[in-house]
């Protein structure tokens, strides 16, 4: 390019990219056709006289939270970088950050917000700043009643306290001994009036297991027995009280009846699901329950990331909302 050209190209590309006027107006004001100006504009890219640079914080990794977004057919992907000292922790702490902060963008006011036990939720609970004007209502029980103020009855507590809006927790714990009991529980007024929320739950945000001591809620809650008779049922991973093998298929529905918690059915209806999970140790089981359908967004790590992006053949895209029972 000779010098008037640099400088004519130069000016359109500044028109162009930093003062957002269209190519027909530069075409009006240079006094060329737009099919010019489409050539210049390439020609400047070609010759790096414009460079186009994509920044996003150090933390996040936008190429693999594009890249997991397409494999599973979600939503929303944000993938935070694992910590150096923790990288097989399960759910590095910056991850309820980051989900605080998605939620902040996912939340309109007048939606019904659904929390899920789960560490990473009550993480994404403490680091909520903003929320808009919302009812927060109590997804499931809590894993030992007796640390209510530090689980998720608090999380529901700080999430309404923050949005504004009026709370719904449910006292009482997440794993009963019989279905019973559970049954009876439900019947509760307290408790039946957070589940006449549940059909009307408009974004929810969920936790996920993998079947090992530490690493599962409902895995520690059971006895040795249990374990045993459900890992023989191939269970890789739980969410809110729900068992799933490897493919994504439910099993052990019958531990459901035992349980205070949503169902899987009312999951699978709620317009957006979002899963906050990460860590090596919790990979395969993310991997899980995205088959299942039930997922519409993820907030995860690079080290779950990079397991995930090469697990097993392409899953189904979970916005298909697939019936994770096979039916």
């Amino acid at each position: 390019m000779g010098p008037a050209e640099l400088m004519q190209a130069a000016a359109m590309a500044r028109r162009f990219y930093l003062e957002g006027k269209s190519k027909i107006q530069i075409a009006e004001e240079f006094g060329v056709s737009r099919f010019k100006v489409a050539r210049v504009l390439e020609t400047a890219l070609e010759r790096d006289l414009v460079r186009i640079e994509i920044r996003v914080p150090a933390e996040l990794d936008a190429e693999r939270s594009d890249a997991l977004r397409a494999r599973y057919g979600l939503r929303h992907v944000v993938v935070v970088e694992s910590p150096a000292e923790a990288e097989e922790s399960p759910d590095p702490e910056n991850l309820g950050e980051v989900a605080a902060d998605l939620l902040g963008e996912l939340v309109t006011e007048g939606d019904v917000l659904g929390l899920a036990w789960g560490r990473s939720t009550i993480h994404m609970a403490a680091a909520l700043d903003r929320l808009p004007p919302c009812t927060v209502v109590q997804l499931t029980g809590v894993y030992d009643a007796g640390t209510a103020e530090r689980g998720s009855v608090e999380a529901v507590r700080r999430a309404a306290q923050v949005s504004g809006g009026d709370a719904h927790p449910i006292y009482a714990p997440m794993l009963l001994p019989d279905a019973a009991t559970a049954a009876a529980l439900r019947d509760q007024t307290g408790i039946a009036r957070a589940f006449e929320y549940f059909d009307k739950v408009t974004v929810a945000c969920v936790s996920i297991g993998s079947w090992e001591p530490g690493i599962s809620t409902v895995h520690d809650m059971l006895s040795d027995e249990e374990r045993a008779h459900y890992a023989s049922l191939g269970v890789a991973a739980e969410m809110s009280a729900h068992l799933f093998d490897a493919q994504g298929r439910r099993v052990g529905r019958d531990l459901g009846e035992r349980c205070i918690t949503v169902e899987a059915d009312r999951l699978r209806r709620i317009p957006e699901v979002v899963a906050i999970a990460g860590g090596q140790r919790k990979a395969a089981a993310i991997d899980a329950v995205l088959r299942s359908g039930l997922v519409t967004s993820l907030v995860t790590d690079t080290s779950a990331a990079d397991f995930l992006l090469t697990a097993g053949a392409t899953p189904k895209p979970a916005l298909q909302r697939a019936d994770p029972d096979g039916a």
